[in-house]
């Protein structure tokens, strides 16, 4: 399993983070590893979605749970990543502070690249959480 972990000051209130992490139909716009988003179903604050990643256009399926007002937690159900994302925000003095968690592995053939996906995973996380950032702080 990899475990990646990524965290950025946000110069605006959890609040407005959270309205950015929690519009699962936008990830694409932050997520460069996240090709296209296709809801399959939504019952409450649980979303099932299938996700096409960039990693050769493969195809995961994803239950996303959105905990109001910090915490998306999306657990990978399947597909060639199994595990888990987790997005959590937290009000810190005039801002706040975005966290994400990765602990994932790629399964059957994918998983001889999971050394190479973990670095990519860990860049596009931190290239997301910038952009989650700048969204936040316009």
């Amino acid at each position: 399993m990899a475990r990646i972990r990524a965290s950025v000051e946000v110069p605006a209130s959890s609040l407005r983070v959270w309205r950015i992490i929690s519009d699962l139909d936008a990830e694409p716009r932050f997520w460069k590893g996240t090709k296209s988003v296709r809801n399959v179903s939504a019952d409450g604050n649980r979303r099932v979605r299938e996700v096409t990643i960039a990693f050769r256009g493969q195809k995961c399926m994803q239950e996303v749970y959105l905990e109001p007002p910090s915490r998306v937690r999306s657990i990978f159900t399947a597909g060639v990543i199994e595990g888990t994302k987790l997005l959590e925000v937290e009000e810190r003095g005039r801002g706040s502070v975005l966290r994400a968690e990765w602990d994932v592995r790629l399964t059957g053939a994918m998983s001889a690249f999971g050394g190479l996906i973990a670095g990519h995973i860990q860049k596009g996380t931190e290239q997301a959480l910038e952009a989650i950032r700048e969204e936040a702080g316009a």
